[in-house]
């Protein structure tokens, strides 16, 4: 049996005409311009980081990879 790390998902998304970044069913850094909304779930996914939380973020619409940290 694997021992998963459990990680925080960051989802940058579309929501009410605009991106945003939704964590946990709370939505923040709304943004018209999608690659602003992408540097706000990055800049909270450092600061999660740097606490020690394992998180991801993840794109609508996108695809990529994330590297376990």
């Amino acid at each position: 049996m694997r021992n998963e790390t459990v990680r925080a998902v960051l989802t940058v998304a579309r929501q009410d005409g605009q991106w945003a970044v939704e964590l946990e069913g709370n939505y923040f850094g709304h943004s018209v311009n999608k690659e602003e909304a992408k540097a706000a779930a990055n800049k909270h996914a450092r600061q999660m980081q740097d606490e020690g939380r394992p998180c991801q973020v993840r794109v609508s619409g996108e695809h990529g990879f994330f590297a376990n940290a």
